[in-house]
């Protein structure tokens, strides 16, 4: 039987290393946490690349009508008295007292790069810095102290870059999040250690073996300070690629019953794999679930789609729940924007919808947001805000404070500018806290 890997070439490994290991200890330390209880100790963010729906997600319209609704005109019921979701989402809906939708997002931005920037950093684009995203501020104020025994890094991405922005801002370098690669999805590793290069751990030990007898220029200046930095560099990247924490990235070590019940795909073993980091204490993970971007032919996507959202995402609020991990877990789901709410039938979109920053949805649910809560509300037609206007740097003030981060903590950055974590006008999601 194969066994499905997140597989980490050597490079791979002291990049990550290099980025977010165990050599971030060699620098200044971050600034401390401040003195706010947490009630999380890790997020999950489905970031919902393209930005979905609202419509056809968490805020149906069927009232309105088929040029908005088309044919998603029978939203579902779900455990929670009064609130409707999408028809392909009934997984979801019995786990609805687990999460609570924010159905009153905005920002007013139409652009991929420039919303995306807006939705992860809290900021309006063109201000006097690029400030980090919420992954590398939770990085520098969590990663240095995160249980994760040092090897792993504190913000990971499964599985692509996401591409749209600076993650890391004005932080330095070890604040990016490291990216695996790979589809875990796929069944590319065999058994017993051998690796997609077809190299057994045993080769690649004794390769490493045999390159430090020929390296007779370390022997030599054995006692020189960066030679033996990068020795203990390379030490920890092979207990990565070799050692036990590696074998987080192996779903092969789960059951297959597991893995069914997540969904054979690259987001639900996404999902799975996020789980497991979870488990050994990662402050921040993002699953960078791409194809949310429908200008053509929006409703034969989402009947693809949807059902794998569906299992996926719920399989994890169950997941973590039977394991006693929701209640110190955020889960944060959100794309940059959401999508036009009358649907654009005339060629060439033929049943698309296009960007739409007015309003749109995300949904909170474990490590302190409370579940079968609705946060505001859109117009008939979910067009505009109609009631309680969330905007990103809300959300985001919100979940710093569950993980223990005032939200007003200084940020360090290159011009010594009295820089917070979030800005002053920032609100708080006190209904779901």
């Amino acid at each position: 039987m194969s066994k499905p890997t997140i597989q980490f070439s050597r490079r791979d490994a002291l990049r990550l290393l290099g980025t977010g290991g165990l050599l971030m200890t060699g620098a200044s330390p971050p600034l401390r946490a401040g003195v706010l209880t947490a009630k999380a100790r890790s997020v999950i963010q489905i970031w919902m690349w393209g930005g979905p729906a609202h419509l056809d997600t968490f805020d149906p319209k069927p009232a309105a009508g088929y040029d908005y609704c088309g044919p998603f005109d029978k939203p579902i019921a779900t455990k929670t008295a009064g609130l409707q979701i999408n028809e392909l989402l009934p997984l979801l809906a019995q786990q609805s007292g687990k999460y609570s939708i924010i159905r009153s997002m905005t920002h007013g931005i139409y652009a991929h790069e420039t919303a995306s920037y807006s939705v992860q950093t809290g900021r309006k684009p063109g201000e006097r810095l690029v400030y980090p995203c919420t992954g590398a501020v939770v990085s520098l104020f969590k990663g240095r102290d995160a249980p994760s025994g040092g090897l792993i890094p504190p913000y990971i991405v499964l599985t692509q870059p996401q591409g749209r922005f600076s993650e890391n801002g004005f932080l330095p370098e070890r604040y990016r999040p490291f990216a695996t690669g790979g589809d875990p999805a796929q069944a590319r590793f065999a058994v017993e250690g051998v690796v997609a290069q077809g190299i057994t751990d045993q080769r690649q030990k004794n390769r490493r073996d045999l390159l430090h007898r020929l390296n007779t220029l370390e022997s030599a200046l054995q006692d020189n300070t960066e030679l033996k930095a990068l020795d203990q560099a390379e030490q920890q990247a092979y207990e990565l690629i070799l050692g036990d924490a590696g074998k987080v990235f192996d779903l092969s070590q789960e059951k297959d019953e597991m893995r069914d019940r997540y969904g054979r795909n690259t987001f639900g073993q996404s999902c799975l794999a996020a789980r497991r980091l979870v488990e050994k204490g990662v402050p921040y993970i993002t699953i960078n679930y791409g194809g949310w971007d429908t200008h053509r032919q929006n409703f034969q996507v989402m009947r693809q789609k949807l059902p794998q959202m569906d299992k996926g995402m719920a399989t994890l609020f169950q997941d973590l729940s039977e394991r006693g991990l929701l209640a110190s877990t955020v889960i944060w789901w959100s794309g940059e924007f959401g999508r036009t709410p009358k649907v654009q039938w005339e060629a060439p979109w033929n049943g698309g919808r296009n960007h739409w920053g007015d309003c749109f949805c995300a949904l909170v649910a474990g490590g302190g947001f409370k579940g079968g809560q609705v946060v505001g509300e859109s117009d008939a037609h979910g067009e505009t805000v109609k009631d309680r206007p969330v905007y990103p740097a809300d959300l985001i003030g919100s979940i710093y404070e569950l993980l223990g981060i005032d939200p007003q903590a200084t940020l360090p950055n290159p011009l010594g500018l009295d820089v917070r974590a979030t800005p002053s006008t920032a609100g708080r999601l006190k209904e779901v806290m």
